[in-house]
């Protein structure tokens, strides 16, 4: 074969080898394209909790320690020397004003004040008599003033034994609850002795002092609220109604009291009570739980997630950060869903599964 020819044939079989091996190609190319042109596997949605953002009141406070005293308190004793006839009520047991609760013997008494009344009949007459007399110039007008300042000192001891005989019955001064009884009936007591105690609690009332460099923020009225350690799941209201107009020299504070409604008796005289007094609300703010920011830089950054599950990282403004949650001054709406929980596992653009958390009832405090 010529040189020509065989020239020929190789360049023949290099366009079949070619036309070959495009052909595989385009056959790989093919199966491939078919391969990816079913649907691609979906990325399965991330679980992360959220928070619906909420506009809510915040308070600027002034935190506290404070003690709760009664409304009306005093202890009973004895105004005269006696012995206990009766007892008319139960330890804890609620009493109304004018209600007897202790009876002191009165046959002595009762003795006294007949004889007081005896010896002022006695003195009438005889002055009555004696005024006749210096008329008629029979008594001297020293013997007639005389019988005057006897009758007068008769009276005054009648007015005495008779309020003896009204103190011989111990009555209740106000609407309370009786508290321990130091006597017995039948046991003599001297005038002074310590019979029982007598509490109003409702409204209870709470001191606390106030540093002097809030003076100026206190005023009448002013709400404060407290909680106590016997009921850490409740808390109280009230409103301030004393300031003292003095600073104590010692502490340099101020004492602050205030009332609290206290109808079921739950609240008692000497507990110990955490008060925030409020000194100024902010009302209608947007805020999130601090724990949604992302700080990059000096600037801050949210998910939110959108309508479709999906994600976006969205840049906002932030305020005070109140108690675990923050203001937010720009950059969301009210409603928009924040992620708080599982926002390290994302990125813009991620599908999410939300468990919202509520945060309804918290109330936003700055602790000045």
């Amino acid at each position: 074969m010529k040189l020509f020819e065989r020239k020929q044939v190789f360049a023949n079989n290099m366009l079949w080898g070619v036309m070959i091996i495009s052909l595989l190609c385009y056959g790989c190319s093919k199966d491939v394209k078919a391969e990816h042109s079913g649907s691609a596997p979906a990325v399965p949605a991330v679980n992360v909790v959220g928070f619906k953002t909420v506009r809510k009141d915040f308070s600027d406070v002034i935190s506290m320690v404070g003690t709760l005293e009664a409304n009306e308190s005093v202890n009973i004793i004895s105004e005269i020397n006696g012995t206990i006839e009766k007892i008319n009520f139960e330890e804890g047991q609620y009493v109304k004003k004018g209600d007897i609760l202790f009876q002191i013997e009165k046959k002595k008494l009762q003795a006294s004040y007949d004889q007081a009344m005896a010896n002022l009949k006695l003195a009438e007459t005889t002055a009555q008599r004696y005024e006749n007399l210096v008329i008629n110039k029979a008594v001297s007008q020293q013997e007639y003033e005389q019988s005057v300042a006897t009758l007068e000192s008769n009276r005054a001891a009648l007015d005495l034994v008779r309020e003896q005989l009204e103190d011989a019955t111990v009555t209740a001064a106000f609407d309370g609850f009786m508290g321990e009884r130091f006597v017995s009936v039948g046991q003599f007591v001297a005038q002074g002795t310590r019979l029982s105690s007598l509490f109003n609690q409702d409204p209870i009332k709470v001191g606390f002092h106030l540093p002097e460099r809030y003076l100026s923020d206190v005023e009448i009225d002013q709400t404060i609220e407290m909680k106590v350690d016997a009921y850490k799941e409740k808390e109280y209201e009230g409103e301030v109604y004393f300031i003292d107009p003095k600073i104590d020299e010692l502490t340099r504070t101020v004492l602050v009291k205030a009332q609290v409604d206290n109808p079921s008796g739950e609240l008692r005289e000497g507990m110990f009570a955490n008060v925030n007094l409020i000194i100024s609300v902010t009302k209608n703010a947007l805020a999130i739980p601090e724990r949604a920011l992302i700080i990059k830089g000096d600037k801050v950054f949210v998910y939110v997630v959108k309508e479709d599950q999906t994600v976006e990282m969205r840049s906002i403004q932030e305020g005070k950060r109140l108690d675990g949650m923050v203001i937010v001054k720009e950059g969301l709406k009210e409603g928009e869903v924040v992620v708080t929980e599982g926002y390290q596992k994302i990125g813009p653009g991620a599908t999410v599964n939300v468990r919202l958390e509520d945060m309804s009832e918290k109330k936003l405090y700055e602790i000045i």
